[in-house]
């Protein structure tokens, strides 16, 4: 049997904890802490798109198998991430508010991504 790298592990965990902060958030409908309610999302938010940008640039070979994100990539994606949805879209939307506690959690996960995902393959 196969072994199945660490960091393969901790994106299957962020997956399946976005997955289920989705399906209460829709179905559920339990009571959770307000601050796992309102940033778990957004920390989950960055190490799932890098990780699947990251894979689909490797899988289109648009990059080399052992290419790792630069760091300025990493913090060009958090800035973005921030400005578009804590500064444009409240603008463009009454509905959409600015919280600028998420931008500090979009940046906790852009962090998560750096150290723990954004590796070359085994």
């Amino acid at each position: 049997m196969a072994r199945v790298p660490g960091r393969l592990l901790l994106l299957l965990l962020f997956v399946l904890l976005y997955a289920a902060l989705q399906l209460n958030r829709r179905l559920l409908h339990l009571p959770l802490p307000t601050p796992l309610n309102s940033y778990l999302g957004d920390v989950l938010c960055l190490p799932l798109i890098l990780s699947a940008t990251h894979w689909l640039m490797r899988r289109l070979r648009l990059v080399p198998a052992h290419f790792v994100l630069p760091d300025a990539w990493i913090v060009s994606a958090w800035l973005l991430t921030s400005v578009a949805f804590e500064l444009v879209l409240p603008l463009l939307r009454p509905t959409a508010t600015a919280d600028w506690l998420d931008v500090v959690a979009y940046g906790a996960g852009a962090l998560a991504f750096r150290y723990w995902l954004n590796q070359s393959p085994a």
